[in-house]
């Protein structure tokens, strides 16, 4: 690239943020006026609060100014934040305006376009496109297209074009730091200059850098199920993001951020992720994690996590694992369901509904209505039984209102408090006084009669632990199920109910069965469902999600061979289990096998602890050699582990020390806490991710990325077979830049085997002081 070429390109880009720089000025004066105007309707809002509110004619003006106030309230609001928006938008820019340039001519015209990419579009006041953004349609040729003939997709049809010239640069505050020209979707020399930077707080956007098999991800509007097997560092959550980013741009009257909701893996993930969107102009989608999802529906249970499971799982005997497989296979849930569907009415489960200790509604009575009523689907007759029983509760409360202890509380009620049961209604709309004070009584008891009806809305009527008790005593158990590891299984579940408590394994089953035989449970307002780390969850916990969201778009993404919990699976087949468990029209898997995050020879290493670690490509990013130590106590080892943070922390903002458990991170906590001032312990409470040096359990690093990561424990007796191949290959693969492992005692045979090159490890074998 010429000397001249990029000063004629950084004249555009001065041109360009000129005009970045004016527009920013302007809307910056829209901004500060939209304030004083919200300020001034809030100051008019808090004088009108203050009117008496005990005289009628007061009280019917003082309504409307309230309302009217309040719906001005709420549209200066939203045009607030749209200003807002747009004013960090345009500051984004200013910094760097674009990335991307294409040159493309159209058949039949003789001239040539020239379009620049970036962040968000742009025009001039002659409303020309200065920059297009990289959502747009005519973008997808920066990211798929080569050089010639290429076509893309418009709400038109697809259009031919020919691609011409595709440029690159690289725009920091505003000075072009590199430009190049290419025939790829990113060249190597923006990748490594990317790459080759220190982790940060948050993951930042990646426009500038998708790759092409990102780009089908990140554009499929079509798939009713996406399936994306990705391998570690391929940016396959980074391209997630890129494709609600891109979805909300694309269906933008149709679809709003809450419509979408995201699984995280854990709060220190949902942290990391959080600046991607906004930094592209989007508000974020509702993120949580299983374990909130799970115990927000099963209210007053301590549900097991997926934290919890992992601390245990090594620990299971065979027999108990088979069980659990069972449990969450699709074979179980649609036992589940087939049980809800033809469920006999006399072995429907139902619980006393009570009022101040004392039963209110007998379950022989709420039995009673439900076997009076004819033959249903389970949800029709059980919502027919609650409104049956919501007209009683209103019986009760008209007989309950003519006690005399009402007639002596209304006695008691000063003025303000009669006009506040009163409310909207006024007393012109009553034929007499008796009409009115009788409506007051009403209120008084269906105010303290409430938490009944809050037990009918509900749904606490039915028993929801025994009917899944009675589920369980007639499931039909696969070949490998053992009777009586499975009765064991069904003990446990009582018994962790009786303590308030409730195993993983049985949370979506039990959920499921709820929410078919009370016809509730499901969320038809998400037209997306996104999961991240699909490979942790079972094809039970992502039916019932399924189930919960059924007008929901999904996508899930995730790396078999950092399975956790269970053995490495062919994506091809993990996506027809999903294709029949869902019964989707229209699925599609697609897989990233080119890691970008770590160096080559950290790739080259993690890529050797798999059976078929052949299919993973390797970013040629330069670096050391990855450092096993071996050390045969626990304070040598740590005495290693000491010098290693020291030497690490010259060239590493961030250095994370995986340990295999909470436990053992909790030992290696306290011997560096004394040593060094920078370190922390994280745990599955912590929400942000700070520099420094890391201390945390491998299954709360599951998505981030450290600058570099030492492996504690990596011996025979930690990581003994290949059940722990996925735990060893994620610890290895959340490096960046270096990666050093230590073992006490000689090191896991994944490690030492045989089909482990000598060439991809630097090995300390030596006891030094």
């Amino acid at each position: 690239m010429t000397s001249q070429e990029q000063e004629k390109e950084q004249q555009r880009v001065d041109s360009v943020i000129h005009q970045i720089t004016a527009r920013i000025a302007a809307v910056t004066d829209d901004y500060d006026k939209a304030r004083a105007e919200m300020k001034l309707v809030q100051e008019n809002y808090s004088a009108n609060t203050s009117v008496n509110y005990i005289e009628l004619d007061d009280r019917i003006e003082t309504s409307a100014d309230l309302q009217q106030q309040r719906a001005l309230a709420s549209r200066l609001i939203e045009n607030e934040q749209i200003i807002s928006g747009q004013l960090n938008t345009f500051k984004e820019l200013e910094q760097s305006p674009y990335f991307g340039r294409i040159d493309i001519q159209d058949a039949g015209d003789p001239d040539t376009e020239r379009l620049y990419i970036g962040t968000a579009s742009f025009t001039d006041d002659e409303q020309n496109f200065l920059v297009y953004d990289w959502r747009a349609p005519i973008s997808a040729i920066y990211y798929n297209g080569t050089l010639g003939n290429v076509t893309y997709e418009t709400p038109g049809g697809r259009q031919l074009t020919n691609l011409k010239k595709k440029r690159q640069f690289l725009i920091q505050n505003g000075q072009i730091e590199s430009m190049f020209d290419t025939n790829e979707t990113v060249g190597d020399e923006m990748l490594q200059h990317v790459l080759g930077q220190q982790n940060d707080e948050t993951m930042q956007n990646i426009v500038a850098t998708i790759q092409r098999e990102q780009n089908d991800i990140i554009r499929d509007t079509r798939s009713d199920l996406l399936v994306v097997q990705g391998v570690a560092g391929s940016g396959k959550t980074s391209a997630i993001l890129q494709r609600i980013a891109f979805l909300l741009y694309h269906s933008r009257q149709e679809l709003q951020a809450d419509q979408i909701v995201l699984f995280s893996p854990n709060k220190l993930f949902s942290h990391y992720i959080s600046d991607v969107l906004p930094s592209l102009g989007e508000r974020n989608m509702r993120q949580v994690t299983l374990a909130e999802f799970l115990s927000q529906r099963l209210l007053g249970l301590d549900v097991e996590t997926l934290f919890d499971r992992y601390e245990t799982e090594s620990t299971l005997p065979d027999a108990q694992v088979n069980v659990r497989q069972f449990k969450e296979s699709a074979n179980y849930m649609h036992q589940v369901a087939d049980y809800c569907q033809h469920l006999d009415p006399e072995h429907f489960k139902f619980n006393h509904i009570y009022f101040d200790g004392q039963v209110f509604f007998d379950k022989a009575e709420i039995e009673a209505i439900y076997h009076a009523l004819p033959a249903l689907q389970p949800a029709e007759r059980f919502l027919k039984t609650k409104n049956e029983l919501i007209k009683r509760l209103k019986r009760r409360i008209n007989e309950e209102a003519k006690s005399k202890w009402v007639a002596e509380e209304i006695d008691q009620l000063s003025d303000e408090q009669y006009h506040d049961l009163l409310g909207n209604k006024q007393r012109h709309q009553f034929q007499e006084l008796d009409a009115e004070v009788n409506y007051i009584a009403r209120k008084i008891v269906t105010k303290r009669l409430r938490v009944v009806y809050d037990a009918l809305y509900n749904n606490y009527f039915l028993d929801t632990y025994s009917q899944y008790l009675d589920f369980m005593a007639q499931a039909e158990l696969p070949d490998d199920c053992d009777a009586a590891q499975f009765e064991a299984s069904r003990a446990r579940f009582a018994q962790a109910i009786e303590y308030h408590r409730c195993p993983l394994v049985d949370a979506a089953p039990l959920l499921y069965l709820r929410d078919i035989l009370t016809g509730g449970g499901q969320n038809h307002a998400m037209q997306h469902l996104f999961v991240d780390e699909m490979q942790d969850y079972s094809i039970a916990q992502l039916q019932y999600l399924h189930h919960a969201f059924p007008k929901a778009h999904m996508t899930f993404l995730g790396d078999s061979e950092q399975a956790l919990f269970k053995a490495v699976q062919a994506p091809e087949a993990l996506l027809n289990q999903l294709r029949d468990a869902f019964n989707v029209h229209r699925p599609r898997l697609l897989k990233l096998n080119r890691s970008y995050r770590s160096t080559y020879p950290i790739t080259t290493f993690a890529k050797a602890l798999l059976p078929d670690g052949a299919q993973i490509e390797a970013f040629n990013r330069p670096g050391d050699l990855p450092k096993v130590i071996i050390r045969y106590d626990f304070d040598s080892g740590i005495d290693a582990l000491d010098r290693e943070i020291t030497t690490l922390s010259a060239t590493n903002g961030t250095i994370a020390i995986l340990t295999q458990d909470l436990t053992q991170a909790h030992e290696v906590y306290q011997k560096l806490n004394h040593q060094h001032k920078n370190v922390t312990l994280m745990t599955d409470a912590d929400l942000s991710l700070p520099k420094g040096i890391l201390v945390l359990p491998i299954y709360l690093a599951k998505g981030l990325e450290f600058d570099a990561v030492i492996g504690w424990n990596v011996s025979a007796t930690n990581f003994p077979d290949e059940q722990f191949t996925g735990t060893l290959y994620t610890i290895a693969t959340r490096a960046m830049h270096q990666l050093t492992l230590i073992s006490l005692g000689p090191v896991s045979p994944l490690i030492a085997s045989d089909k482990m090159p000598t060439t991809v490890l630097q090995i300390e074998h030596e006891l030094t002081n």
